[in-house]
């Protein structure tokens, strides 16, 4: 049984994007980039995970929930809302924690890297550690590391993060986001009407 896999979870924003990145700098490991899709992003979502993907020279690993943001919508009846937020949960969290734990029955220790900023001290993603020999692991809080920090260090690569990294239709999206949607890709802003 091999030891240890390392994982960071990799969404395709500004923080995972530049956590990859500076892991690949200064903690060279074989790291394996862990996403979610949904099934709703969009086609320079998926240029940009391959082209990080590409700058690690680490493989990309997706975990599906086993259903689309569609089909989930279909099983649900219902679309995803602010008082209803089930999306996040059941095609992101759930199969990312049912991947961990499948990952410690192979491995003696999992360590996931989460990229949350030390500025968001609020916030408390990436709670794997209930897992059992599962290790979460927050590098730019380590590092210090705020928003300003991440965009300056993308920069400095010429990195360009999508304008989307989520689902195309999501139900959060402000109305500009939408006027986007309809103006770049008009035929998923019909599906999406």
């Amino acid at each position: 049984m091999p030891a240890e896999l390392h994982v960071i979870a990799f969404s395709g924003g500004k923080d995972s994007t530049a956590l990859a990145l500076r892991l690949a700098e200064i903690e060279p490991r074989d790291y394996l980039l862990v996403c979610t899709p949904t099934g709703d992003e969009l086609p320079e979502w998926h240029a940009h995970m391959r082209g990080v993907s590409d700058m690690t020279g680490r493989p990309l690993q997706i975990v599906s929930a086993g259903q689309s943001l569609n089909g989930m919508v279909q099983r649900e009846k219902m679309i995803p809302s602010f008082h209803a937020r089930w999306c996040t949960r059941k095609l992101k969290i759930e199969p990312y924690r049912a991947w961990l734990r499948q990952q410690t029955e192979s491995h003696e220790r999992v360590v996931s890297y989460v990229g949350l900023r030390a500025d968001e001290e609020g916030r408390a993603g990436g709670a794997y550690d209930d897992i059992p020999n599962v290790e979460m692991r927050f590098p730019m809080r380590e590092w210090g590391w705020g928003a300003g920090d991440v965009w300056s260090f993308l920069e400095q690569r010429n990195i360009r993060i999508p304008e989307r990294t989520d689902c195309a239709r999501c139900w959060g999206q402000q109305l500009g986001e939408w006027w986007r949607l309809w103006r770049e890709h008009p035929v998923v802003y019909a599906d999406a009407e």
